[in-house]
């Protein structure tokens, strides 16, 4: 795999990860510590947040 696009989906999962935790939490703390787990916590969101449905209110 060329290391352009494992850079690329590095970024994309961190950028995807701060914005949902944005969006969830308003709060920059988490949005940095969500960052830094990336597709960590996009996999954990998707599959099971408690509180996965507060993005659409």
């Amino acid at each position: 795999m060329n290391i352009d696009v494992v850079k690329t989906v590095v970024i994309f999962g961190t950028i995807l990860a701060i914005t949902i935790s944005w969006s969830l939490n308003k709060s920059i703390f988490w949005a940095i510590f969500h960052g830094f787990c990336g597709w960590l916590y996009i996999i954990y969101y998707a599959i099971g947040s408690p509180n996965n449905d507060d993005i659409d209110k």
